[in-house]
């Protein structure tokens, strides 16, 4: 990594939080294995259209608890690589907002599937906390309704069935084309259009490390493939790469 400061951009899914404490859907431990019905529960279709699959959903992220989840190690690791001066752009998956909460600054993190830290009205289009959304849930309304209207609340998030944010899509389209390191943390690449970065990425040339715990289709091409725990593995590549030594230079498979 020598010449011009190369751009480092880091794809994060669901297994850079579960040392946090919030499950992730696909993994062999996942949230889908346990129960595959739960995958309605953030489906838009059955969520608008059914009111006791609203309430299962409401109590779902009230157990999960990612309001109130703190940063682990991986998270941290990327703060500190924001921090060396290196120029890095974090494209997440996840909604659970820890990257921001572990230093990285807003401007520098791209929620590819929106946050759940907020709810949304889908008809007047209200928003609030959703830390206020759970405390009713707590309080005892099994589906609390939109304070301004009396609208369905639903998280800022891209539930299955809803488009992703092509305003969104097209930055992170425009990074992975442009980064000279690309670093996929935690994902099983297999949602799209997210894990089409990854191949975006490589025709544009740049190099593909993926750090994670599953095989995935993109190992293969990877430059690099990391099957340690993410919270130890995470933290050691991004002391290798502010150290200026190899990272990927040589091919899997």
């Amino acid at each position: 990594m020598t010449g011009k400061r190369p751009l480092i951009a880091v794809l994060t899914g669901a297994g850079i939080s579960t040392d946090s404490g919030i499950p992730d859907y696909r993994g062999p431990k996942g949230l889908w294995q346990r129960d595959p019905k739960a995958q309605e529960l953030v489906t838009i279709g059955p969520y608008l259209a059914d009111p006791e699959v609203r309430r299962r959903s409401w109590l779902l992220r009230r157990d999960v608890g990612a309001v109130a989840a703190e940063p682990n190690p991986g998270h941290l690791a990327l703060a500190e690589l924001e921090r060396s001066g290196l120029p890095l752009r974090v494209l997440t998956q996840n909604v659970d907002g820890l990257h921001q909460r572990s230093g990285l600054p807003e401007r520098k993190v791209l929620e590819l599937h929106g946050t759940a830290q907020r709810v949304q009205c889908v008809r007047c289009r209200e928003r609030s906390p959703m830390a206020q959304a759970l405390e009713r849930v707590e309080a005892g309304e099994p589906d609390p309704a939109c304070a301004a209207c009396g609208g369905v609340l639903k998280p800022c998030t891209v539930m299955f069935g809803e488009a992703l944010d092509p305003v969104v899509l097209d930055r992170a389209e425009s990074i992975a084309k442009a980064c000279d390191l690309f670093v996929a943390v935690g994902t099983l690449l297999q949602v799209y259009p997210a894990a089409g970065l990854a191949q975006l990425a490589l025709d544009a040339g740049a190099r593909l490390v993926i750090v994670n715990g599953e095989p995935t289709p993109y190992d293969p091409v990877a430059h690099e493939v990391i099957r340690e725990p993410i919270s130890v593995a995470l933290p050691a590549l991004v002391r290798r790469i502010v150290a200026g030594q190899p990272v990927g230079e040589t091919a899997a498979g």
